[in-house]
């Protein structure tokens, strides 16, 4: 299964909340029970990262598939953003769902339930993707993909 993760799931690693299972789902990752996806957006996103979440990148960077922004992503962003799925200030989100279904993953995780992992807004995201010519993308946070795997 192709899982893309944003950035706030490297980060959960070092957050008490979110710390187990961004962990658990890693492990899974570096199992090969997933097939991380992660796009040049969040390796870019990192720079400003505390070394600590950069250690969880370059511990992880083996096991991913790096996918970079394209047009077709950043076309895609725009109908979100203009379908109003989120508003401009929040553009990286809708990037990051755009990569993630682009790049023909199966599911999104990341810990961002204002934005992305946010039940009114997952319908709207897959009816820009439908409309759009693609298919509809799983978005969840990593302790849902983790409670069948665990």
């Amino acid at each position: 299964m192709r899982v893309y993760a944003d950035t706030s799931v490297l980060g959960g690693v070092w957050d008490i909340e979110f710390d187990a299972a961004s962990q658990r789902f890693l492990d899974l990752c570096r199992g090969g029970i997933f097939s991380l996806v992660v796009s040049t957006s969040v390796r870019d996103e990192l720079d400003a990262a505390p070394s600590k979440v950069k250690d969880v990148w370059k511990d992880i960077m083996p096991y991913v598939e790096l996918v970079s922004v394209t047009p077709e992503a950043t076309n895609l962003q725009r109908a979100y953003l203009n379908a109003g799925v989120v508003t401009p200030k929040c553009d990286l989100d809708a990037l990051h769902v755009a990569i993630a279904t682009v790049s023909k993953c199966d599911i999104t995780v990341s810990w961002n339930f204002r934005h992305i992992v946010n039940y009114r807004r997952i319908p709207m995201y897959n009816r820009v993707n439908l409309a759009s010519g693609y298919k509809a993308i799983g978005i969840y946070s990593p302790l849902e993909v983790i409670g069948d795997e665990g």
